[in-house]
């Protein structure tokens, strides 16, 4: 149904200016409908670089109905709520039409980082809800908005959270927990999914096309003026989803649900629900505990990422009109995602040059802490302390490996191959920790501030968030956030509920 807006808006917003591109797509890319209601909601947590980002007040939070409209309660003039449909294939498999089944679309605003989409998550049923019940609970939404702002802050591309409203209301999962809202923002939600829809839509074959076309004109305009402009989409596509991937793999980052209806048609990190950062050095670490087969495992997610890339190609394929090229709009992910990935690489190494070596120097490493199962995080923010003194032993991170011999003959290539570029460590040091966080998302960490939340205390979780906010920063007063996982940490399990 139709939503009106208030008609006096509150005086500190309604200078806003609303887009809302998205909407003007029509009806057939969404439903209109009302979120439902939030009952005695409060504030959890929110992010005052998020609300910098939309160019609130500093003061939006104590100001008119914020509660209320970020809970789904209310609304501001101007905006238009509705939950889009898409479909895709879930681990592999087609699933047919999926959509926006918890998430409801507020409208979009000006900003001068340009448009930004705002969305409820948590907000109740929609059509699209698959028998569920629409609502996140207190547990997954500080989840998601704590990674939200966490990867932004680490530099890779992502959807944002500007603040969680929770409530006492009840909702059953695993066990009975209590519902909150967690509100997200981004350029755009579209995801590949979206292109699979239209492109198994009979009854509406020009949906496919006007879709395409939008993202080309709002988000791809280079794209418009290439000889093939939807094949030169899903290069660009490609292209950023293989820089994404380096990215999350150089940081030793899992996603858990790589579904094509979680991959974001702007190559943004998406869907934050059983993800997990890497404790001891694993590739084959699974961090969602529904993924039996592990299909989304830490070392599959750049082939995960080229599979879904075909998925979308095969979407396009009527408007490309051309396998071949098709293919070939994909192909580059084969050169891009390695060559990026080396060079986050060799930004954690702190190597300037590019030697054909560096390739083979970094998996040695990374076999190396496979084998002793090194902590990721730490091992890197150690090296960059690294002595390239003759006879240096190195004893902070030599202290992580198991085999100390193998360490010592991987040190000595690395202390050999700095020494040629002639640097001094002081300078690389701080060049390196500017590449490798100190301080990153562990499942742990969440649960404490999840653990502290249902007991009524919030505050953690604002700590938290303001320690994430400089994950390269020394922070010396919040070393603690930077230690060894405790070791019941190793029990903490996450799956597609989380």
């Amino acid at each position: 149904m139709d939503v009106e807006a208030p008609s006096r808006p509150p005086a500190h917003l309604a200078g806003l200016s609303w887009t809302n591109r998205f909407a003007a797509l029509g009806e057939r890319f969404y439903t209109r409908l009302s979120a439902d209601p939030l009952p005695d909601p409060h504030w959890v947590a929110a992010s005052d670089d998020c609300a910098r980002l939309l160019e609130l007040p500093e003061d939006w939070m104590r100001r008119g109905e914020a509660l209320q409209v970020f809970s789904g309660n209310a609304l501001w003039s101007g905006m238009q709520t509705l939950a889009s449909v898409y479909s895709g294939h879930q681990f592999g498999v087609w699933a047919g039409q999926l959509g926006d089944g918890r998430a409801l679309w507020l409208g979009e605003v000006d900003t001068a980082d340009g448009p930004q989409e705002i969305q409820l998550k948590g907000s109740g049923r929609t059509p699209y809800s698959r028998m569920g019940d629409g609502r996140a609970v207190l547990r997954s939404s500080i989840r998601e908005f704590l990674c939200s702002e966490a990867m932004h802050h680490l530099g890779i591309p992502t959807t944002r959270a500007l603040c969680i409203t929770g409530s006492g209301l009840p909702v059953r999962r695993e066990e009975i927990e209590t519902a909150a809202v967690c509100t997200r923002v981004a350029p755009s939600f579209i995801r590949f999914g979206h292109f699979e829809h239209f492109a198994h839509t009979a009854d509406d074959p020009d949906a496919l096309r006007r879709l395409a076309d939008f993202v080309i004109d709002e988000h791809y305009p280079a794209c418009r003026d290439a000889p093939q402009p939807y094949a030169a989409l899903l290069e660009a596509v490609t292209q950023r989803t293989a820089e994404l991937m380096a990215q999350w793999q150089a940081v030793g980052f899992c996603h858990g649900v790589m579904n094509t209806d979680n991959m974001s048609i702007l190559g943004l990190t998406i869907d934050y629900g059983p993800f997990g950062f890497l404790d001891a050095f694993d590739p084959g670490h699974i961090c969602n505990h529904s993924d039996e087969r592990g299909r989304y495992a830490y070392a599959r997610q750049p082939n995960v990422a080229f599979w879904n890339l075909h998925a979308l190609a095969q979407a396009l394929l009527s408007l490309i009109g051309d396998t071949d090229a098709a293919l070939a709009a994909v192909e580059p992910y084969k050169s891009v995602f390695p060559a990026a990935l080396l060079a986050q690489l060799r930004a954690k190494l702190g190597l300037r040059d590019e030697r054909d070596e560096d390739g083979e120097l970094a998996d040695a490493l990374l076999q190396r802490m496979a084998a002793d199962r090194v902590d990721y995080t730490i091992a890197f923010r150690r090296l960059g302390a690294f002595d390239t003194g003759i006879g240096a032993r190195n004893d902070a991170l030599r202290d992580l490996f198991i085999d100390r011999d193998a360490f010592d003959a991987w040190a000595e290539r690395y202390a050999e191959r700095l020494r040629a570029e002639a640097g001094n460590d002081a300078e690389r040091a701080v060049r390196m920790n500017r590449a490798n966080p100190k301080f990153i998302l562990r499942n742990h960490l969440a649960e404490e501030a999840i653990q502290q939340a249902r007991a009524g205390d919030f505050g953690e979780v604002q700590r938290l968030l303001k320690v994430l906010q400089r994950p390269y920063d020394e922070q010396p007063e919040c070393s603690a956030y930077a230690d060894f996982p405790p070791d019941w940490a190793q029990h903490i399990e996450v799956s597609c509920s989380s």
